[in-house]
């Protein structure tokens, strides 16, 4: 038995869960149950935001991978399918092929295609808008300026623009364009316009991710997640306060 390749598909799986935004729990979970389901002896494992560090024993010999974790998104049915997939190896007869096979289309599965992505953000930033109670004006600017700010954000993201520019500067887009609705009388709250756009810039799942994550002990991952989702946070005010005193200042 390759015990390398064993952990190099354990290691994928991981890197796709990380990448996915599955807790640090979760992951290490998974990656144990590949491991233990092609008969490993002892497999451990230690994940944080950024790496995966993974050892296993077969036949009185160890064997040790590192692998660093470089995007972090968010997709929820590449989760599900990678945490079924460990779940079926302990009770059917996968080959290491089949299981690393069966990843690498998991991990080239696409998500929502980009016009669907767009228009779905900018219906949410419409529900937002009703939600905080804004008239039927405000939230058809904030349909409009979700959409902009999801196709700047989008853009930006798949360009490996860092994600504080790219958080500071939808929001900053955001909030232009929220001050255009004003100015032109297409809106009738500022306030209500610009929360339901930047909505969709909210790190919601960093900040349930920190939470859960250190409620289950892995303080370090639960931290630097905090830390992640604050930073997101204050990109975010960086980018609508400096466009808000830009426009006062004229």
């Amino acid at each position: 038995m390759d015990c390398n390749e064993i952990l190099n598909v354990a290691g994928m799986a991981g890197r796709i869960l990380l990448e996915s935004g599955a807790e640090a729990y979760r992951t290490e979970e998974t990656m144990v149950k590949i491991c233990e389901g092609f008969g490993m002896e002892d497999a451990q494992s230690y994940v944080t935001t950024t790496g995966i560090m993974m050892s296993i024993t077969h036949e009185r010999k160890n064997y040790a991978k590192i692998t660093r974790i470089q995007k972090r998104g968010v997709d929820l049915n590449k989760i599900d399918l990678i945490n079924a997939l460990s779940r079926n190896i302990q009770g059917s007869n996968y080959t290491i092929a089949q299981v690393k096979q069966e990843l690498s289309r998991i991990d080239a599965m696409g998500r929502y295609s980009f016009l669907s992505t767009l228009f779905f953000s900018a219906l949410s930033a419409f529900g937002f808008a009703l939600f905080f109670e804004g008239s039927l004006k405000d939230a058809l600017c904030a349909f409009v300026i979700g959409l902009c700010i999801k196709y700047v954000f989008m853009i930006m993201e798949k360009n490996g623009i860092n994600l504080f520019f790219h958080n500071a500067l939808s929001a900053g887009v955001g909030a232009i364009l929220s001050l255009l609705c004003m100015k032109w009388g297409l809106a009738d709250s500022l306030d209500t316009v610009i929360i339901s756009s930047i909505m969709l810039l909210v790190p919601g799942l960093a900040i349930t991710n920190a939470i859960r994550d250190t409620v289950a002990g892995d303080y370090l991952t639960g931290l630097s997640r905090a830390v992640e989702a604050f930073l997101c946070a204050i990109a975010i005010a960086v980018g609508i306060v400096a466009v808000l005193s830009i426009w006062g200042g004229m």
